[in-house]
């Protein structure tokens, strides 16, 4: 074992790039980093004072500690590599750098990590590279760190390969709508609101219960599931935590049944997510977090209606234009009653489900992958850092 701070580079210098205005520099920061590359930039783009680094250096974010972000730096290509000072930084003949990468993002040095960190919450939280430095980990021969280094890339390639598939086939989704539908309402397709188009008799669009009819107190361990805004994620229905009632208290509530095929959509935290209800769905209600939508199928389909909602430029136009804030603050029930929406004949509505139908059973499977990948990844990281490889 060895502690990191003997890893750490404490003064490797710095540059100050407006004194360099028409020099082109590699810059290793956190928004480089989130785009999987350097940034090209000229110093008088660059402004501030930048840490210099070396390639082979290993990079950890001190910033925004909860999200894992350690890089190594590439190769020289010319150009003077700089990195932004929320990097901590590392640098020694000791350690082979994928192998330390690897280390920083496991899950037992990460946890530790965090307790290092200080400030009052989300983007302020810091870590500090004080404390970093005390926290130990496992340092095996330069070889046996190089092969652990090969086997640890390998499954992180197949991770990034089944992220990428899943990535591709959301792309294939919008492109496979807006093929369809994209000038719908200038194809002399009438035009009517999503108010107009709801199925009264199944519940027609509503929110949940507010206030007393729901607490906190009130949830059990088995009985009708409760949806919040934790079910709509990345606009696909998901489980999160699991809530349920008493059945005692669904008979007060019943007019907030959720059924397979509404449509539901967040108006309450991050605001404007949406999701298809699939066929499979317990017992549920719907809480004041979520606007439902039971649609009238013999008008519209609801996969159409969800991809409307978050594809079409009317719609997006619509609630650009009604909805106050980036985060859809201003969403509510009377602005989603209110959007226009085109419809297309019904066949060619039944037509896209059953193209998304198959995208998103062959997703499924992706996602399964990428769940077995990921338990791989975890246990042989910690075999690893435990000298069990």
């Amino acid at each position: 074992m060895i502690s990191v701070g003997e890893l750490m580079v404490s003064r490797g210098g710095s540059v100050n790039p407006l004194q360099f205005p028409d020099e082109e520099f590699d810059l290793y920061s956190i928004p480089a980093f989130d785009a999987g590359q350097p940034e090209i930039a000229l110093g008088a783009e660059i402004g501030s004072t930048k840490q210099i680094i070396q390639p082979n250096d290993v990079l950890l974010s001190k910033i925004v500690p909860h999200i894992r972000r350690a890089w190594v730096v590439g190769d020289d290509r010319g150009r003077r590599l700089i990195g932004s000072g929320e990097w901590i930084v590392f640098r020694s003949e000791k350690v082979f750098p994928s192998y330390l990468r690897h280390v920083l993002v496991g899950d037992p040095f990460h946890q530790q990590f965090m307790q290092t960190v200080s400030g009052v919450g989300g983007s302020l939280l810091r870590a500090r590279p004080a404390f970093v430095a005390s926290i130990q980990i496992p340092l095996p021969p330069l070889e046996e760190q190089r092969r652990i280094a090969a086997i640890l890339d390998q499954a992180e390639t197949l991770r990034t390969q089944r992220r990428t598939a899943l990535a591709l086939q959301g792309s294939l989704t919008q492109s496979l709508f807006l093929d369809m539908f994209g000038a719908g309402d200038s194809q002399g397709w009438p035009v009517t609101s999503i108010g107009e188009i709801v199925d009264e008799e199944n519940g027609g669009i509503r929110t949940g219960p507010f206030g007393s009819q729901l607490l906190h107190s009130e949830f059990v361990d088995e009985g009708v599931a409760v949806l919040g805004i934790d079910n709509a994620v990345n606009n696909e229905f998901r489980w999160g935590e699991r809530r349920y009632i008493a059945h005692a208290k669904y008979k007060e509530l019943k007019r907030y049944t959720v059924r397979p095929g509404d449509v539901l959509i967040t108006i309450m935290g991050t605001c404007g997510r949406c999701a298809v209800v699939p066929d499979d769905i317990p017992l549920a209600i719907n809480t004041k977090h979520l606007c439902c939508i039971s649609v009238d199928r013999s008008r519209v389909v609801p996969d159409y209606l969800h991809a409307y909602f978050l594809r079409h430029p009317t719609a997006r136009k619509y609630l650009e234009q009604t909805a106050k804030g980036a985060i859809m603050s201003g969403l509510n029930m009377g602005i989603i009653k209110a959007m226009p929406i085109a419809l297309p004949p019904l066949p060619l509505q039944q037509t896209f489900a059953t193209r998304i139908a198959s995208i998103e059973a062959l997703k499924a499977t992706h996602r399964r992958a990428l769940a077995a990948l990921d338990a791989m990844f975890a246990s042989l990281q910690q075999r690893a850092f435990a000298g069990l490889l």
